[in-house]
């Protein structure tokens, strides 16, 4: 059977409606909706959309980068704040050896509960591999408690470097939250933060807790193709 013409499939897609599957309420106020439509997934908050199964070029390449930056390191510890769809930790997994560990922080506990259930099949798996721990807390507070405990630290918790998703996470791009961050990274370790844009402000707070910081530029989708969104990779002098 040939393959449907690409805007066929956008129509296709336009009249299958979503489905609300399941919603976790937030600390402090907001409240997270995880809608279906077909084989798509939606984690909303509000009017936002946090997250489409169908775009994942972005979540990917925090991953990648931070990875690249860390060939030599035999036996590396990584952290990743916010476990989404679960993109970025899919990624770490397929660059990262066996001598690895990533511990997945993710502050909802629905959402984990998500990834095991509804959304398993977009997790293929992931959350089982023997290289994963998963801890359901706030990745500020864990971060504070880890002096020189990680490689790289990868933060996917909100939109950009201001408190989207729990107001509290305002503090993890702080000036306090940033040194939280440098003493929990081994010497020579990444701090690598997504963003859905540019934020020349929070570069200069890069700089002035001691990091050198490289600004990357990555599409939504794989490719060439998507809204251009914006990781730092934050290395610690």
């Amino acid at each position: 059977m040939p393959a449907l013409p690409r805007d066929l499939c956008r129509e296709t897609f336009a009249v299958i409606p979503w489905t609300l599957i399941d919603s976790a309420k937030l600390p402090g106020q907001g409240e997270l909706r995880l809608k279906r439509r077909g084989s798509e997934f939606s984690i909303m908050l509000g009017t936002n959309e946090l997250m489409n199964s169908r775009l994942s070029g972005s979540e990917e390449a925090l991953a990648t980068l931070a990875c690249a930056r860390l060939r030599d390191a035999p036996h590396p510890q990584f952290l990743i704040g916010g476990l989404g769809m679960g993109f970025t930790l899919r990624a770490a997994l397929q660059v990262l050896g066996p001598g690895a560990r990533v511990e997945q922080v993710e502050l909802v506990p629905e959402v984990v509960a998500w990834a095991k259930g509804p959304m398993a099949e977009v997790f293929a798996g992931c959350l089982d591999d023997p290289r994963v721990s998963v801890t359901v807390a706030d990745v500020g507070a864990v971060i504070a408690a880890a002096p020189a405990r990680y490689d790289a630290i990868l933060l996917d918790v909100d939109n950009g470097p201001e408190g989207l998703t729990v107001p509290s996470n305002d503090g993890l791009y702080s000036e306090a939250g940033l040194d939280a961050a440098r003493r929990a990274l081994r010497p020579g370790g990444v701090l690598a933060v997504w963003s859905q844009g540019p934020d020349r402000r929070f570069t200069q707070r890069l700089r002035q807790a001691g990091f050198s910081v490289e600004e990357k530029t990555v599409r939504a989708n794989k490719g060439r193709s998507g809204a251009r969104h914006v990781i730092w990779l934050a290395a610690r002098r």
